[in-house]
């Protein structure tokens, strides 16, 4: 008989795990994938529109074309998922039944949660960098910016890419300079954090490089109100941030129809997973990968990446009636752009923080300092994340578990 697998989000996680699926599974196994659009956005590409480092138009590529053959792509959103009959309820009004589900919708921003974001001054003084068409506005905004204080805030935390707003502040300030206007320019980090960022020795190291190129922190900023039209962040506890051009992070969610479907979502709309075996704490056949996941990972693609073997091999184990035996650590792994062709790695998991070391191995790209080789493996993400993330190879010297070679605080002594 056959068994259906239906993949809800053809984004980063949900076109790998297909791909991965569909080389793995046998020919009794039907994949179905579904989104709401044919629009799949390289999203690491939209912090480099606003300098001009990227065209907008070549971030964008088909969904269905990532998908290998034999594997169903439909368009169309998800209205609901109807847990206890293993039913998608579509928006169009058709269903689609499940052996197993996988969702994979990503996290989804909520500027509208923000009281004023969205209202008198965006897309004017303030704006975010998160979408594509808000990126390319922010990019003539640049342009035109000549001085002043620009302010880069992150609303609340989980949001996708956690390093993205520091890497725009550092570019913004490499952008300021190669423009001989950096002494007119303000620029200030405002973060809900303690710091600038989760991990105290990443955070140490962060907080320094902002420090070194004279980028303002403020932190335990919880903001309540955007003020476009006074240009102004106010906090809940009614501190105030003055900007002639805002920056925002809005605050993110999961997908809506979570929220629509009993017993699946938190009140975020994520969905709450077994951390290790990626399996949903509601339902035996849902499976989570990527954004959509509640667990204290952080948001980005890598961790779909990492996750991808993981997901794809429990999904067949959990078809064929055996025990779950593949386990995510929660690596996660993120190049840091600085500016001036430099960008920092750091590379954790769950237990371990991000150190200082090398990746993968002894004699591998340097972590959490600055060089020209991270930046040169930054930009080569772009082609590897086409032509062998998304279709699902595994790349070379690169493991699933976070790796313990090259970091020395970590590789045991040899006696």
């Amino acid at each position: 008989m056959e068994q259906r697998i239906v993949i809800l989000g053809g984004g980063t996680g949900g076109t790998l795990v297909a791909n991965r699926l569909r080389r793995t599974a046998g020919p009794g196994v039907r994949i179905t994938v579904v989104d709401q659009d044919d629009n799949h956005v390289y999203q690491p590409g939209l912090l480099f529109v606003p300098f001009g480092l990227a065209n907008p138009g070549e971030l964008i590529r088909s969904r269905g074309r990532q998908l290998h053959r034999g594997i169903e792509y439909r368009p169309g959103g998800v209205h609901r998922v109807d847990t206890e009959q293993n039913r998608v309820h579509l928006s169009d009004g058709a269903t689609l039944d499940y052996d197993v589900l996988v969702i994979a919708s990503g996290a989804r921003l909520l500027p509208e949660e923000t009281d004023g974001l969205t209202g008198p001054g965006w897309l004017t003084n303030v704006f975010t960098f998160y979408t594509l068409s808000g990126a390319t506005s922010l990019a003539a905004a640049l342009a035109a910016f000549d001085g002043g204080r620009l302010v880069v805030n992150v609303v609340d935390l989980p949001i996708k890419c956690p390093v993205a707003p520091l890497e725009f502040c550092f570019l913004a300030d490499w952008y300021f300079r190669q423009r001989g206007i950096r002494d007119k320019v303000r620029l200030t980090y405002v973060t809900p954090l303690d710091g600038a960022f989760t991990k105290p020795v990443a955070s140490r190291a962060l907080t320094g490089l902002l420090a070194a190129k004279d980028i303002e922190l403020v932190t335990e900023f919880n903001t309540g109100t955007v003020d476009g039209t006074g240009g102004k962040l106010v906090s809940f506890d009614d501190r105030e941030v003055d900007f002639d051009l805002g920056v925002v992070v809005p605050l993110h969610g999961g997908a809506s129809y979570v929220g629509r479907s009993a017993g699946l979502g938190d009140e975020f709309d994520f969905v709450p997973v077994d951390k290790h075996v990626l399996q949903s704490v509601a339902r035996p056949d849902i499976f989570v990968i990527g954004d959509a996941a509640a667990i204290p990972a952080s948001k980005a693609g890598s961790v779909a990446h990492f996750q991808g073997e993981v997901v794809a091999h429990n999904i067949l184990r959990y078809l064929a009636g055996a025990p779950l035996d593949a386990r995510f650590d929660g690596h996660t792994n993120c190049f840091v752009e600085s500016g001036f062709g430099k960008a920092l790695l750091i590379d954790f998991n769950y237990e371990t923080e991000p150190l200082p070391g090398r990746f993968p191995g002894a004699v591998g790209l340097p972590l959490l300092r600055e060089s020209r080789l991270n930046h040169l493996g930054k930009r080569m993400f772009g082609w590897l994340y086409w032509h062998a993330l998304l279709p699902g190879h595994d790349i070379p010297g690169v493991r699933t578990d976070m790796p313990l070679r090259g970091k020395p605080d970590l590789t045991p002594a040899k006696s």
